[in-house]
């Protein structure tokens, strides 16, 4: 934990006086990297996890800049949720509380729009919101963002996870150029990448979790009697471990198939993904694997390339890979963004030639572990934590993302926080829901109307 005190700071007088009474003594780690550039103006990344300290941080960078005899919008934070949006405007208002006549607005869907009009008509000087109903303000002409000096994207891979890359877009094209752009994420994805490079000036770069590491993956090989055995310890490794997303590796599509279709049989939540999928099956199968409605994802190498999955907890090699550089790819699929993984290798006493190549390659040797009891197989399997809705409707119907989420959360429905992934194709849409809302969701979505019309809803 950092030690540095906030005092250190060349901050306002009113703001450092606020921020002793709230006890806010030393900065957190992401404070203490991302606060300096923030208050020289600088473009900031910033990955921490939820309760790093980053609301603090760009709240206390917004405020600082803001001109409060100036009354027009200069301050923009987009969240993925309602939920988000209002923990995130009341730290704004607790940390402002000493700077008299300072306005922050939350606008965000699942709630009526004319009040926000006449909210939106008496002014302030920030908005924090969701980027689905922002966007509708902004298309209605009932918000101006031409005075907007600061632009926060808060947890900004769980907003393009939920499918609001065209919204941040639209947005963005209504905000000065000269300005400051903060991005906070908990995990930085190759998306992050993508619209970093191109909605941000020479941003300072700073991560605060732990970055992956040899010791984030513990690598276990499991020496097996016979082939046949094969299929028995998976089931073995799978309930013991219990992993909410694990990728089992084999080297045929046949295999991959064939696997993923035993599993089935035994109670387990998994899919195959390989080379002769439709394309349309490879979808519906990448989208509820990474939406975590899925546990298990029975793969080839082909198959698996860019999968595009941050928080996996396993890896299981059914076949050790035919080359050593594979196996790293692999496993390196795990533990990362700081989180533990575990990378899972069966083989038998024929492939002993394989297990010392490996070895050879990674200049390390393994000590083969004992399989689990088996007495862990007369457990009930485990279910994933969510399920996938796909709705009949997609982008040639106009249905976007912040309109599923403003049905789902709307009046006497799910919390934001029970919805997931939101992915929008052509002519359907899908959107992961926690296990327990399944059915005030289904209901919403399917009584409820989307862009004015009714639409198909069915869990896959």
């Amino acid at each position: 934990m950092s030690q540095t005190p906030f005092s250190s700071l060349k901050l306002h007088p009113a703001l450092l006086e606020n921020i002793a009474s709230l006890d806010y003594e030393a900065m957190t780690p992401i404070q203490a990297q991302s606060l300096p550039p923030i208050l020289e103006g600088k473009d900031v990344i910033a990955q921490g996890k939820t309760g790093s300290g980053k609301t603090a941080a760009f709240s206390l960078g917004l405020l600082e800049k803001l001109d409060v005899k100036r009354f027009r919008v200069q301050s923009l934070v987009l969240c993925p949720t309602r939920e988000l949006a209002d923990q995130v405007a009341k730290e704004i208002r607790k940390l402002a509380r000493t700077i008299h006549n300072i306005k922050v607005l939350t606008i965000c869907g699942g709630v009526p729009f004319g009040p926000q009009v006449g909210s939106l008509e008496h002014g302030a000087h920030v908005i924090v919101g969701t980027p689905g109903r922002v966007e509708d303000h902004l298309n209605r002409g009932t918000l101006k963002l031409d005075s907007v000096n600061t632009l926060v994207l808060d947890e900004a891979d769980r907003m393009l996870d939920m499918g609001f890359q065209p919204a941040l877009d639209a947005i963005i094209e209504h905000i000065p150029q000269q300005r400051q752009t903060l991005l906070f994420s908990a995990t930085f994805p190759d998306q992050i990448q993508s619209i970093a490079n191109r909605i941000m000036v020479k941003p300072v770069i700073v991560q605060v979790a732990a970055t992956h590491d040899d010791t984030s993956i513990q690598q276990y090989l499991f020496k097996l009697d016979d082939d046949v055995e094969r299929l028995t310890a998976l089931r073995l490794l799978l309930m013991h471990y219990r992993p909410e997303s694990a990728v089992v590796f084999c080297n045929t599509k046949q295999e991959t198939q064939d696997v993923a279709n035993a599993l089935g049989d035994h109670g387990f939540s998994a899919l195959g993904l390989h080379g002769d999928l439709e394309q349309r099956d490879r979808d519906q199968t990448l989208v509820r694997f990474a939406n975590k409605s899925v546990s298990v994802l029975v793969a080839t190498d082909v198959a698996s390339r860019g999968l595009d999955i941050d928080a996996l907890d396993a890896v299981i090699n059914y076949d050790i890979a035919r080359d050593s550089e594979v196996y790293i790819h692999r496993i390196g699929r795990t533990g990362r963004a700081g989180s533990k993984g575990i990378a899972c290798t069966l083989y038998y006493e024929k492939e002993d030639y394989k297990i010392a190549r490996l070895e050879a390659f990674l200049d390390q040797t393994f000590d083969s572990q004992p399989l689990p009891p088996y007495n862990v197989l007369e457990q009930a399997t485990y279910q994933p934590p969510m399920i996938t809705l796909q709705i009949d409707g997609g982008k040639k119907q106009k249905v976007r993302p912040g309109d599923i989420l403003g049905a789902l959360t709307g009046e006497n429905g799910i919390a934001g926080k029970q919805v997931g992934k939101i992915q929008i194709f052509d002519n359907w849409a899908y959107v992961a829901v926690s296990r327990d809302a399944k059915k005030a969701a289904l209901n919403k979505l399917s009584k409820g109307k989307l862009k004015g019309r009714s639409f198909r809803v069915r869990q896959i």
